[in-house]
């Protein structure tokens, strides 16, 4: 377990609760569509071949675009590129302004897909262009031009970036010179909701508008305003506030107004995150003596204890949009601590990351079976990609990137 900074200490001692559970609770908190010039359509697709190691070959026309198209495919779980008997040959080259992405099957006489990609950018243009390889080999959505906002230290203070999956375009969205937690997207991309220390030395929400980068306070209420989580159609935000004297959820709507309490109890509340549909937030709480996740209407009302039945600690919930019977989470596993996905459907919690450092910090992306995560140990953090089909974790930022933690996934637009 990683203590917290000197701060949170500082700020939550006189609560006596855990402070690694309230750094926990202050650390929960678009790309147009694809332009078809010509795609050839062969109806539904034959997916009878093995999702968890389909073997591929990926190519670029040139060096720069072989070397992006291989490190997105090199992320994705189902996939193993090869040049010995693909299943399937996935081919990029230069159109115009965008990208042309052929996707063919071994034996079969016409391309499963062709089709001109346009993007922001060259290089979003080629990732948005693996997608759409990703989705007519599998059926799926791909997630490599999805959007991250995350806090990294590159400037000796943690601040809020921007970047693309591969953590190519950064771009930093904050010079605040102080402690910054939990950027999250709100769904349209145009806009990040974090926590910041930034004007009272407390903890208050910011809402900063990544077009202008003009940052708006949000809320700013006696005690603590964390956690802040935009709906799906990002007409609400939930919220932890804890200005009535104990950390409880919150929502309001997104100008920061209409704001009302949804836990009424004596235990810590953190992490609210919202249900693909809105209707329901999922929470964790110690309302149990131990940090445990709890499921509530949206509009408020009896709050159900989860039965993950996997660990005396479990906290920062992610619900997954791709499959709403799915939700992520990270949960004590001996000393550390690891990522485990809940079941809905099934009632049942497992257990889907097996790192030597602490895994926390879930965040789920576009296709419903991949994860992006922290990896802590020794001071140092790092972003990952968990295939929670296989289990295989993919390292996404090396030294060269710094301290970076606290990954918020935008899905492809």
């Amino acid at each position: 377990m990683l203590p917290p900074p000197t701060m949170l200490i500082q700020l939550f001692a006189r609560l006596n609760v855990s402070s690694f559970f309230f750094a926990a609770l202050l650390a929960l908190g678009v790309l147009a569509p694809s332009q078809a010039n010509a795609q050839t359509d062969l109806g539904a697709l034959d997916l009878r071949y093995d999702l968890k190691n389909t073997p591929i070959l990926v190519q670029g026309s040139t060096a720069e675009m072989n070397k992006l198209a291989n490190d997105a495919f090199a992320l994705h779980g189902a996939f193993r590129r090869t040049s010995q008997n693909p299943t399937f040959t996935v081919n990029f080259a230069p159109a115009g302004a965008g990208v042309q992405v052929t996707v063919n099957r071994a034996g079969g006489a016409s391309p499963v897909v062709s089709q001109v990609v346009s993007g922001n950018s060259p290089r979003n243009a080629l990732l948005k262009a693996a997608d759409v390889a990703v989705k007519a080999m599998t059926g799926k959505p791909g997630f490599f031009a999805s959007r991250l906002a995350f806090i990294g230290e590159r400037t000796g203070k943690p601040e809020v970036y921007v970047s693309d999956i591969l953590l190519g375009e950064v771009r930093q969205v904050t010079n605040d010179k102080a402690l910054a937690r939990t950027p999250r997207w709100s769904p349209d991309g145009q806009r990040l909701i974090y926590t910041s220390y930034f004007k009272t030395g407390f903890p208050d929400l910011f809402v900063m508008d990544l077009g202008s980068l003009q940052r708006n306070t949000f809320v700013s209420f006696k005690g603590t305003n964390s956690g802040g989580r935009f709906s799906a159609d990002g007409k609400n935000v939930a919220m932890v506030l804890s200005g009535e004297g104990n950390p409880e959820i919150y929502v309001g709507n997104a100008q920061g107004r209409q704001i009302t309490r949804k836990t009424r109890t004596t235990a810590i509340e953190s992490g609210p995150c919202f249900s693909p549909d809105g209707s329901q937030l999922v929470f964790c709480s110690d309302a149990a003596g131990g940090p445990q996740l709890y499921v509530m209407p949206a509009a408020g009302g009896q709050a159900r204890r989860l039965p993950t039945r996997i660990s005396g600690y479990c906290a920062e919930p992610d619900w997954s949009k791709a499959d709403p019977t799915r939700i992520a989470f990270s949960m004590r596993s001996g000393k550390g601590f690891q990522i485990a996905v809940y079941d809905l459907s099934k009632g049942i919690a497992e257990q889907v990351s097996k790192q030597p450092a602490d895994a926390v910090e879930p965040s789920w992306l576009a296709d419903g079976r991949h994860i992006v995560f922290s990896s802590r140990s020794a001071g140092a953090s790092s972003l990952w990609i968990l295939d929670t089909v296989n289990k295989k974790a993919t390292q996404l930022s090396g030294a060269s990137a710094g301290k970076i933690s606290q990954a918020s996934v935008l899905d492809p637009r």
